[in-house]
């Protein structure tokens, strides 16, 4: 596993557990208004990464202190020992809840199918149509279309996530990617953060405010169990 940070405690990552986050170094897309350009280009990589060991060793001290372990990214399932790390991780008693991009529906099967996480949380990043333009590639929708069933037929502990940007999430697209999720339980909108973007020029896009989020929420509702903002 290649570790680029992590923060030692967060209330917030993991629904209902004190967690430690730890992002992996490297990413299958290159999405313009990513805020973790250092775990995304090869060239920004820090030469100092964490050691899975150093992690591991940090989660036996903290038994009983933490409950949960976050991995995020980065994308995390381009790991090739991702799954030996979680049974690792979870030997020692912690739950764990990955963040994916969903463009590798054959390793989210094989931890599905391995029962190794516990709780998902998947990006979508905009409607399929017009994936390609917040992904900064070319992308095979199918891809993201198959870890989403794959995960909504195989769970309940899953969250979907869309950073909303104005320039580029009309209240139509949201719409359409709500359509796209009908009867998944839950989807969370996020206001996007212009302070540190892979591209520069995202950095002069702009944030909904709290009350439009609401009011993008209330059009998804129709078609996800849950919709709400952050």
């Amino acid at each position: 596993m290649r570790f680029g940070g992590w923060q030692k405690s967060s209330l917030i990552d993991f629904p209902g557990k004190i967690s430690v986050v730890l992002f992996t170094q490297g990413c299958t897309f290159r999405c313009p208004f990513c805020h973790n350009p250092g775990l995304v280009l090869p060239e920004a990589f820090s030469s100092e990464s964490i050691t899975e060991q150093e992690v591991l060793s940090f989660l036996e001290r903290r038994k009983g202190k933490l409950d949960g372990v976050v991995i995020s990214g980065g994308e995390p399932t381009i790991q090739k020992d991702l799954p030996e790390f979680i049974t690792a991780v979870k030997a020692l008693g912690f739950a764990v809840k990955l963040d994916t991009n969903g463009s590798r529906p054959s390793v989210v099967e094989q931890l599905l199918h391995e029962n190794l996480v516990d709780y998902w949380a998947m990006d979508r990043k905009a409607s399929l149509a017009r994936y390609h333009i917040l992904a900064g590639l070319a992308v095979d929708t199918s891809s993201i279309l198959k870890t989403s069933e794959l995960v909504m037929e195989a769970t309940d502990a899953y969250e979907f996530r869309t950073t909303v940007i104005r320039e580029y999430h009309s209240p139509e697209e949201i719409v359409q990617i709500g359509k796209e999720l009908a009867g998944a339980r839950r989807l969370i909108l996020q206001q996007f953060r212009s302070a540190v973007t892979l591209d520069p020029l995202f950095q002069q896009a702009t944030a909904f405010s709290g009350e439009e989020m609401e009011l993008l929420c209330q059009s998804v509702r129709p078609y996800v169990g849950e919709c709400s903002w952050r």
